[in-house]
Formats: structure tokens, C-alpha cells, sequence
């Protein structure tokens, strides 16, 4: 393993999206569903908007109401570190990969929440991916010149899962413990491997049999494995 990127909101910061969609959907009168819920995370904010199909509005209009909804959120839900998230940085350091992180704001979210962490990451630290989301064949080959096999993808969206998948890059999933997300449901229906309630979870033995898993080819299951599979995979 080459690369290691860590999505921002959700792994490193606090899920601050998904219970504003869930309030934004089901406030206007819509029905919150899985479905509902793959076409809006990990998408370009104009895209989401669309997705979220509010009557009599634009994209841009969404977006706007959206942000002005979360920002009455963050009064009292305030964005904070997560813990473990030191722990955490140093353990990926220690696998000798470049480490960088990675979300559908701008950099200024990461200045402003994660100033005093910005050192254990490479390349231009932060990568802001609304424009090209979920991002993952941009963030290994564009900005870092290495192939999807040679990265790793730690997310909470099964979306970003699902094109790690396809490009062959490996993913450690960190769903969401709000109590309306679908993504732990998706994340299975996807073929995750390995998910985590807690940062703690992805440790030293968790990052080896990921590495080892890639070698291997073992990364994703089989079709035939997925038939079987009757609970999400824990590590």
C-alpha cells in the first residue's frame, strides 16, 4: 500500500451531514430512503440538490437552503475532532504510506478543524473532491501518480466503497452511527470487508491484513461470497 486517504467528515470529523439530510428531506414532507440516501452522499453538491428533488426550486437554491439548515444544526451539534483521531494518524504514518485527507468542502474546513494535525499529511494535505467526487481514481493516479491498487480508502459512504471496488483500490469503512443512515446496510450490500465502529478499530493488525489482502487479491469478495454473506463484516 502506497496511499492512504482519509475522508474528513465522518472518519476524522464528526458526521455533521447526515442527520441535516435526513431533517432537510423529512421536513419538506419527503420520504428519507436507502435509495434516497446513495444519490445524495458522496456527490457533488449540485448533483445532491438534484437528487433531493425539492418542488419549485434550483439545484443551487438546495444547496443554499441545505447549508443554511446545517449551519442552525452546527448551533448546537458543533463540528469537533473525533476521538482517536491522533492515535489514528500516527498508526497510518507508521505503515510507511503517504497519507492524505480528502471531502467535498473546501480547504478551509480542514484549516479550521484540523490545523493542529496537518503535519502527518503528504502531498497537498488536503484535497477538496466536489468537483470530481467520490474521487477516488483522481486522488491515487492524478494527484499522486500511483494506481487504485496501490490505495487505500478509509470512508463512512458506501459509495466511495463501490468505486474502490471497481478501480481495485482497497477501503476500511467507518459508517455512520446516526440512527437513520443506511450506509452500514449498503456498505454490506457492497461487499465491505471491513468496518469499524471506532477509530481505535483500524489498528496495526486491521492495516496488515488490508495490505495482505490486496497482495492476495483477496480484497473484494466474490460474487459467490457475497451470496453467502449473511452479517456485515467487523474488524
Amino acid at each position: 500500500m502506497r496511499l492512504i486517504a482519509v475522508n474528513i467528515d465522518g472518519v476524522l470529523l464528526n458526521d455533521t451531514f447526515s442527520p441535516v439530510i435526513h431533517r432537510f428531506v423529512v421536513g419538506r414532507g419527503g420520504v428519507y430512503t436507502a435509495e434516497l440516501e446513495r444519490a445524495v452522499l458522496s456527490q457533488s453538491q449540485l448533483r445532491a440538490a438534484a437528487a433531493l428533488g425539492v418542488p419549485g426550486t434550483t439545484p443551487e437554491e438546495v444547496v443554499e437552503a441545505y447549508f443554511q439548515e446545517r449551519e442552525e444544526y452546527l448551533g448546537a451539534h458543533p463540528v469537533r475532532v473525533l476521538d482517536g483521531v491522533g492515535g489514528l494518524l500516527e498508526r497510518l504514518r507508521h505503515t510507511g504510506a503517504s497519507l492524505v485527507c480528502y471531502g467535498g468542502l473546501g480547504r478551509a474546513h480542514f484549516d479550521r478543524h484540523l490545523a493542529p494535525f496537518a503535519a502527518y499529511f503528504d502531498g497537498p494535505g488536503y484535497v477538496c473532491t466536489d468537483g470530481f467526487r467520490p474521487g477516488v481514481r483522481e486522488i491515487a493516479e492524478d494527484v499522486f501518480g500511483l494506481r487504485c491498487d496501490q490505495a487505500l480508502f478509509i470512508d463512512d459512504v458506501a459509495r466511495v466503497a463501490e468505486v474502490a471496488q471497481t478501480l481495485g483500490a482497497a477501503f476500511i469503512g467507518h459508517p455512520t452511527a446516526y440512527s437513520h443512515s443506511f450506509q452500514r446496510q449498503l456498505m454490506h450490500e457492497a461487499g465491505v470487508r471491513h468496518m469499524v465502529g471506532s477509530l481505535d478499530g483500524i489498528d496495526e493488525w486491521l492495516l496488515r491484513a488490508v495490505d495482505v489482502e490486496a497482495a492476495d487479491g483477496r480484497l473484494w469478495p466474490s460474487g459467490a461470497e457475497r451470496a453467502d454473506e449473511r452479517v456485515p463484516a467487523m474488524a
